[in-house]
């Protein structure tokens, strides 16, 4: 047992070597900072949320090779979109909570089946559920549906535009869009990897909802967290990661916040928080939860201004409520799997 506990410890910890993370670093900076800047110059920050989680799809396909990578972000960028109108409608048409919570669990059931037979890199829904999730707790009209529409179909284009151009500089001549990967077929594996994340993200937002009420979508999006890997192990140390780091994370955006910097102080520290993550996160992920925690408490911020004791509490406790939920049902997935085995 000892030396179960031991191993995962050491995986929590463990450091992978630097693989040129500095260009997806580089790329992302760009792709985020740019649409806030316009964002910013318009007076319509209440927007930018919308286009950060467009910006998201320049984060997918890292390390695939360009024709792969255009096509994942294209793909996982039309899903982002699609999962911030969907967000977006549920608040539109104010679903109570609890309905919001199950409307979030099935997208990311469905994008989890997804993502595994398109082979997204990252894998999973975690992106999805956060989009979904935000946007359906931020109060909206119907018009907002149009604003979310363009200004996320615009982070996206732009990011793939930031890809290409890239590649083309950095390759002297432009890229081929060579496809590499096909799709995979879904199979038992990948059938019950989407009902646990259905079953760990209902239980984490209703949890968090309970428990603590607003912000429930960040007890979602932990509990996708410690559902992530291939084997319980693997889950159990994401699971981790992502409690300490959001626990250090918290402390780094309480000096941010207390600071009192203007808008375009706060984007341009949402820019650095945003590449300075892309260098760890394919490395060791409790690290770079130190810059994702207060880069999304940041975008929350501005796009919809709320008091600070309250937002970073409710980070550090609906995290930790999603993650012990998500663990949960992590283990009972792995005892249910064993057991079916053995039979």
């Amino acid at each position: 047992m000892s030396a179960s506990r031991g191993r995962i410890w050491t995986g929590v910890i463990r450091v992978a070597p630097y693989d040129r993370d500095h260009t997806v670093a580089i790329r992302a900076a760009i792709s985020v900072g740019v649409p806030l800047f316009v964002l910013w110059a318009m007076g319509r920050l209440d927007l930018s949320i919308y286009a950060s989680f467009g910006a998201f799809a320049s984060l997918y396909g890292r390390t695939d090779p360009i024709g792969d990578r255009v096509r994942m972000q294209a793909a996982a960028g039309a899903v982002l979109v699609t999962a911030m109108l969907i967000g977006t409608a549920t608040s539109v048409a104010q679903l109570a909570a609890p309905w919001a919570i199950v409307v979030v669990s099935a997208v990311a059931s469905v994008v989890t089946l997804l993502a595994y037979s398109a082979q997204w890199h990252p894998p999973g829904a975690l992106f999805i559920v956060f989009a979904a999730g935000a946007t359906a707790s931020v109060p909206a009209d119907a018009t907002r549906l149009i604003d979310v529409l363009a200004v996320g179909l615009a982070a996206v284009v732009f990011s793939i535009l930031i890809t290409l151009v890239y590649e083309a500089v950095s390759a002297r001549g432009l890229p081929r869009l060579a496809r590499t990967k096909n799709r995979i077929a879904v199979g038992a594996v990948a059938t019950e990897m989407a009902v646990t994340v259905a079953v760990a993200t209902l239980l984490g937002g209703i949890a968090g909802l309970l428990l603590l009420d607003s912000h429930w979508y960040w007890a979602m999006v932990g509990a996708v967290a410690a559902v992530s890997g291939p084997h319980v192990k693997a889950r159990i140390i994401r699971g981790l990661q992502r409690l300490i780091g959001t626990a250090l994370g918290v402390l780094v955006a309480a000096a941010i916040l207390a600071l009192g910097v203007p808008p375009l102080g706060v984007i341009l520290i949402a820019v650095g928080l945003q590449a300075t993550a892309e260098l760890f996160v394919g490395r060791n992920y409790a690290i770079a939860m130190i810059f994702i925690t207060p880069l999304a408490l940041l975008m929350v911020q501005l796009a919809a201004p709320t008091t600070v004791g309250v937002l970073l509490s409710d980070r550090l406790g609906e995290t930790l409520i999603g993650i012990v939920a998500g663990t949960a049902v992590a283990v009972v997935s792995a005892f249910v799997r064993s057991r079916r085995a053995a039979r």
